[in-house]
């Protein structure tokens, strides 16, 4: 079974009907044989831009994110010390700090990333779109 990381926007894109998706990403996600995953990095994120009120949602995010993960069969990823110490190791071509943390664990664990942010082909991880 082949594992893939979601960034951030692509699991609120999955989440709202996948139209903002690529005909790619949406075929990964959808694939039984995949293991999709969501990092606590996004749904820090989340909880973060939702506070912030940058991001609508129909509920609150400790609701929304859990709900969504379990209706969608998406596993939960925790980010641990390695993760983000291997933060500093990379170069500076990325300011956002979530988009870093999910590019460093997506790197320590070997794990592709769906994402739609052509920045992170700035790094040696395996992007899908």
């Amino acid at each position: 079974m082949k594992r893939f990381l979601l960034d951030t926007s692509a699991f609120l894109f999955w989440t709202s009907g996948g139209k903002k998706l690529s005909p790619r990403a949406r075929k990964l996600i959808e694939n039984h044989d995949h293991e999709i995953l969501l990092s606590a990095v996004s749904s820090w994120e989340i909880a973060i831009k939702f506070g912030l009120g940058k991001l609508a949602l129909p509920e609150p995010p400790r609701k929304f994110v859990p709900s969504r993960m379990m209706t969608h069969s998406i596993g939960g990823l925790a980010f641990e010390h390695s993760d983000a110490l291997a933060i500093a190791a990379l170069p500076e071509h990325h300011d956002d700090p979530f988009d870093r943390a999910l590019i460093a664990q997506a790197l320590e664990r070997d794990l592709p990333i769906i994402t739609s942010d052509p920045r992170f082909e700035d790094y040696d991880v395996d992007v899908e779109w």
